[in-house]
């Protein structure tokens, strides 16, 4: 009896203790499992601000898009990014983030940072550079009158096709700790993806203008028409290598009318451009043989382009400005083409929506109907092509209203002005370029 009860004593003693490593053991295993969540929201954090990243088609986009997400992921309450120059000595630009109004304020009088001081070693020695006290760094040099005081510091090089681009600065995290080797890791991470966003964006930039200056090459300057004013502006889809076959056209006719024309061959490749270009080229030899009415001259287009080109589907709207009385008349055809719209003297606006007929190189011998109205005095009429007024989220109708309430707000422009702003505000997402030519009549 005496030894089992001894016995049983001696397992009893021994339960604490396991108790107490099995508790501390669970709480190593929390521990651990708490530290994976971490790592896994933060890998997860860094592939989405590279998608995030990626997504961006402008430059300064892209470069404020890598400071902000680097603030996310570290949990820094100040960044920037610092652009070198050509000589990659020093500073050109710099993006900053984090600052208050108040902030902003103070440094108003305050050039930005040129690369002295912490920014400067950075530049010199581009590895990553981690400091719990910038003051006490031997390159320190302070900060300028009303620069917010800043303690912490962690900095990592951005590297474009292996020449060093720019330098990424990030400060105080918020909850008060210096930076460790896990944020340092993590935007090193992150600097290796920007790198390669920024090389991506810079080549979209070169395609775009590239491409951008290829169309332009095609289109004509318009030529003096009085006592008409006159403007034109044609702007590219704003993904690269998407030339267009939008185009527009105007030509003072031997009989005193004017003829104007919008189109849109259908693609975007380097087969729509060359054939917007002899399209728009055969339609202006037409006009000066005195084609006539506007939809003659499109069967005779439509004719010519079914029998000696593979022209893809056009759509085109052909109008004779013509004098009638005091004032003068439109005299149009369409093919299948969004109507013009006509804004009066009293800032009206009125679409000439009537039968289009069918696009060019569908259906031989479809007859297209003419159409006429009044064009009175100190009045536009605006030509334009489907890619200023196209969204995939909003109907038609809703942005036909959006623009013609958009060209009446704005109809007071002079004329160059006035389809400058119609391209810079357009109701359509930007998918598909457009053109749009404007023609003012006279004021009384």
């Amino acid at each position: 009896m005496a030894r089992g009860g001894k016995g049983e004593h001696s397992k009893q003693s021994r339960h604490p203790d396991l108790l107490l490593r099995l508790d501390a053991e669970l709480g190593r295993i929390d521990e651990q499992l708490r530290a994976l969540a971490d790592a896994k929201d933060r890998i997860q954090g860094l592939l989405d601000a590279v998608v995030a990243i990626t997504r961006e088609l402008e430059l300064p986009a892209v470069l404020h898009r890598v400071v902000t997400t680097a603030m996310d992921l570290v949990g820094a309450r100040y960044g920037a990014l610092g652009v070198l120059d050509r000589s990659g000595e020093c500073l050109a630009q710099f993006v900053a983030v984090g600052l208050s109004d108040g902030e902003r304020a103070a440094l108003a009088d305050v050039d930005f940072p040129r690369g002295m001081g912490v920014l400067g070693h950075l530049i010199r020695h581009p590895e990553p550079l981690r400091t719990g006290d910038i003051s006490s760094h031997p390159t320190s040099v302070g900060f300028p009158t009303g620069h917010p005081h800043l303690r912490t510091l962690l900095g990592v090089a951005i590297s474009v096709r292996g020449e060093i681009y720019g330098d990424l600065y990030l400060s105080e995290r918020r909850d008060g700790q210096p930076f460790d080797a896990d944020d340092e890791n993590i935007v090193v991470a992150l600097a290796s993806a920007a790198g390669i966003a920024i090389e991506n964006v810079r080549l979209f930039e070169q395609v775009r203008a590239g491409s951008e200056q290829f169309q332009r090459l095609l289109l004509p300057t318009l030529p003096d028409m009085p006592p008409f004013d006159a403007a034109a502006i044609y702007r590219p889809a704003a993904e690269p290598n998407r030339l267009g076959g939008d185009w527009y056209d105007a030509v003072p006719l031997p009989d005193g009318a004017v003829a104007v024309v919008i189109g849109d061959v259908v693609g975007h490749d380097l087969n729509a451009a060359a054939a917007m270009a002899s399209t728009r080229n055969m339609l202006r030899a037409l006009l000066f043989d005195q084609c006539t009415p506007p939809s003659a001259c499109l069967a005779r287009l439509d004719r010519t382009l079914q029998t000696i080109t593979d022209t893809p589907v056009t759509t085109t709207s052909l109008a004779r400005i013509e004098p009638d009385g005091p004032a003068w008349r439109l005299h149009w055809s369409t093919a299948g083409h969004v109507p013009p719209l006509l804004i009066t003297p009293g800032r009206r606006a009125k679409y000439l929506f009537a039968e289009p007929g069918p696009p060019l190189n569908v259906i031989s011998g479809q007859h297209r109907p003419d159409h006429t109205h009044p064009l009175p005095l100190d009045a536009t009429v605006v030509f334009f092509t489907d890619g200023l007024i196209e969204h995939p989220d909003h109907p038609i109708d809703e942005s036909l209203d959006e623009l013609a309430e958009l060209a009446t707000r704005h109809a007071a422009l002079p004329l160059q002005d006035f389809v400058q702003a119609l391209a810079d505000h357009h109701p359509s997402d930007g998918h598909d370029d457009m053109a749009i030519l404007a023609l003012r009549s006279p004021p009384r």
